[in-house]
């Protein structure tokens, strides 16, 4: 596959620009993202769905500006996808033969049934989620894409979208009963099997939403992707998005680039929520772009990463962790494994963490790339900004509160006061820093030695075959969840010249 690698997405609303550069076989990252809200469905179904000289304008304007990105990064593949506008529009043929011949940039129009596609593929590698449905709503579209045990089920596509709901009615101040009667007409075509607990939001609309309501919500960690809210505890606010003016959505908390065509999405993302009996959301910060990449990327794969990859994971280590051996990781989490049984014997605490564990442990010497001084806090910071996908905002937030834990392992208050409703319990919490700590400790001065642990009488025997003379000195640092004694036995032999002096 290409090395640099740009998607075009022309949607009804917004034209978009994006980057993949792959890192490894199974780590890649984005590089470029741009915007323009080129609004080629501006005006077009109030006129038999015509693409009208305004949009067509500004869409050629946004492509040509891409394709001098596209060059700038140089790009080894660029792939143009063009959804419900272009599909929808008698005279497409000739915006696309317009494009190809002055841009040479080629465009595929993708169908609905793609679309959600594309859509579900992107989710299914990059979002914590077994069962739930996506919904992604577009200009003209929304399309929507059935999950059961992290697999693609069905696909549907309705003729519901923001610029279609906006013209056809918010724009002719059609009362808002009309055009809910309007998007259930829609949504009764859509199969009975569309019933889920979970709703995944995909696009604009979806992002939005989450990100105004992380920020009234005052929540503590800055992502938007993966981003959980109950339906319920928020639909009054959702409710009053919808029936606000134009002028009153500056009280919600939302970005100004949405207020053309918040109130319309979020109509129509309330109706399907109702209908699909939804009663939480998950905010996707990916979607048809990550879909249309991963469909190449994947391509010899199934279209799935291996159950051992997590591609934040390794592209975090493709970038970060020059040295990373297989071996020297075996050997951590074989040692953290052992300590966790041990320990978890004897010990109460809460179990369930050792995804959570291994995965900061193979990420413990990404710091030292930048500087072995205060690694620990860059690894903390490359964690929070650059594991994205695949986990909870619990469990990334978790990993990079182990990843802060110093020789000490103690996790510093600052840290437990900001994210504590995304933590464990302290006590957890310092269990799982003090197994993270003593592993890297162990591990860093073994030597590949063969380690064995005891538990008995309130003591910790660590037995090896080698020396671990800087062990016993570093392990006095170290501070221990419970009242226990540590002893390492190793197989020191000191010379004789040194027991005659």
């Amino acid at each position: 596959m290409a090395k640099r690698t740009a998607i075009i997405d022309i949607g009804s609303n917004s034209a978009r620009l994006v980057i993949f550069e792959r890192s490894s076989r199974f780590g890649f990252r984005l590089i470029c993202e741009q915007k323009s809200k080129v609004r080629i469905g501006e005006g077009a179904y109030s006129k038999a769905g015509f693409l009208q000289p305004i949009g067509i304008k500004r869409a050629f304007f946004a492509i040509n500006a891409f394709t001098r990105t596209i060059q700038k990064y140089s790009a080894n593949s660029t792939i143009c996808v063009a959804t419900s506008a272009l599909r929808d529009a008698p005279n497409a043929k000739e915006f696309i033969s317009l494009i190809k011949d002055k841009l040479g940039i080629k465009i595929k129009v993708i169908d609905g049934k793609q679309e959600a596609l594309y859509g579900g593929i992107a989710i299914a590698n990059l979002l914590p989620f077994k069962d739930g449905i996506s919904i992604d709503i577009g200009g003209g579209s929304s399309d929507l894409t059935l999950m059961r045990n992290g697999k693609i089920i069905d696909t549907f596509s309705l003729n519901i979208g923001t610029v279609r709901i906006k013209e056809l009615f918010f724009d002719c101040n059609r009362p808002i009963d009309d055009a809910k009667d309007y998007i259930k007409q829609e949504l009764a075509k859509l199969p009975s099997t569309f019933i889920n607990d979970l709703a995944i939001g995909i696009g604009g609309t979806a992002r939005a939403l989450g990100d105004a309501i992380m920020k009234k919500s005052e929540y503590p960690l800055d992502k938007l992707h993966g981003f959980m809210y109950d339906i319920a505890t928020h639909q009054e606010y959702l409710n009053n998005i919808t029936n606000s003016s134009a002028i009153g959505l500056k009280h919600f908390q939302l970005k100004k680039d949405r207020y053309d065509t918040i109130r319309e999405g979020t109509l129509i993302f309330l109706e399907i929520v109702a209908h699909i009996k939804a009663k939480t959301v998950m905010t996707s910060g990916v979607g048809v772009r990550e879909g249309v990449f991963l469909t190449k990327f994947l391509k010899n794969n199934n279209y799935t990463f291996p159950k051992a990859i997590n591609p934040s994971i390794q592209s975090i280590l493709d970038r970060f962790d020059s040295d990373h051996s297989y071996k020297t990781l075996q050997i951590k989490k074989q040692i953290a494994k052992g300590l966790l049984n041990i320990f978890s014997e004897y010990f109460e605490f809460k179990q369930g963490y050792e995804n959570e564990l291994l995965s900061a442990l193979t990420l413990s010497d990404i710091g030292k790339n930048l500087t072995i001084y205060k690694a620990n806090r860059h690894s903390f910071y490359i964690a929070l900004q650059e594991l994205n996908y695949g986990f909870t905002h619990e469990q990334m937030i978790f990993i990079a509160t182990l990843l802060r834990a110093g020789k000490s392992a103690k996790i510093k208050k600052t840290l437990r006061k900001k994210y504590g409703s995304l933590l464990p319990r302290k006590k957890t919490l310092h269990w799982y820093s003090f197994i993270y700590t003593l592993t890297l400790m162990l591990s860093e001065h073994s030597h590949n030695a063969k380690i064995t642990f005891i538990y008995n009488n309130q003591t910790l025997t660590i037995t090896s075959d080698k020396p671990l003379y800087l062990i016993k000195e570093a392990i006095k640092e170290i501070n221990k969840p419970a009242s226990f004694a540590i002893i390492v036995k190793d197989t020191l032999h000191i010379p004789p010249q040194i027991t005659d002096i």
